[in-house]
């Protein structure tokens, strides 16, 4: 959810700022479950590979340290959520937050099993860290009203979405995801053993 990737943006998805309320309702519900959360970026040279003076398909964005690099101003990023940066080498495409970064290693020491995913863009960024997040073993969720995508072509996202399901990826809501972490949060009404 960078601003490059929003309306306005150098790559801009269309609606992309949208997903923003539901993802933060998402967001407020795993920071009060004390739920580790997780915010990937493209944080590119300005050099990248994928950018077309490059050779890439890509104009240039996401570039590190400037202000389309930033996450959404809405978005709510708490303070002790971890934030993991990709693409940042000139000569690695990198699509899949789990591709050239410790996202692997980050998730195995926080115990997490499960994920939840959600942003920009369905159909290269969530397709690719879905499809990596289960190769890792890992229950993938794509909150599907918390995406949007690029769509060169036609049905792009929806074939990506598909293509997630197919290897096992769900789509739930964001009102899903809260009440499933809602749920959770609640005190056992159950007596404690003495």
């Amino acid at each position: 959810m960078q601003r490059d990737f929003c309306p306005g943006g150098a790559l801009a998805v269309k609606s992309g700022d949208r997903v923003v309320p539901r993802l933060n309702r998402v967001i407020t519900a795993f920071t009060k479950a004390s739920l580790p959360i997780f915010f990937t970026r493209d944080w590119h040279p300005r050099n990248h590979v994928s950018f077309k003076e490059q050779g890439g398909i890509w104009p240039p964005h996401c570039v590190m340290g400037t202000a389309g690099a930033e996450f959404h101003p809405k978005l709510r990023v708490p303070r002790e959520a971890f934030v993991i940066s990709k693409g940042t080498k000139a000569d690695l495409e990198a699509y899949s937050g789990f591709q050239g970064t410790d996202l692997e290693k980050r998730l195995k020491e926080a115990g997490v099993r499960e994920v939840f995913l959600g942003g920009l863009a369905t159909d290269y960024c969530i397709k690719e860290t879905s499809l990596n997040a289960l190769d890792a073993g890992l229950k993938v969720k794509v909150l599907q009203d918390c995406v949007r995508g690029v769509n060169r072509r036609e049905g792009d996202s929806e074939l990506a979405l598909r293509e997630a399901v197919a290897r096992g990826a769900r789509l739930v809501t964001s009102s899903h995801a809260v009440g499933l972490v809602t749920r959770v949060r609640k005190p056992s009404s159950k007596p404690r053993p003495a």
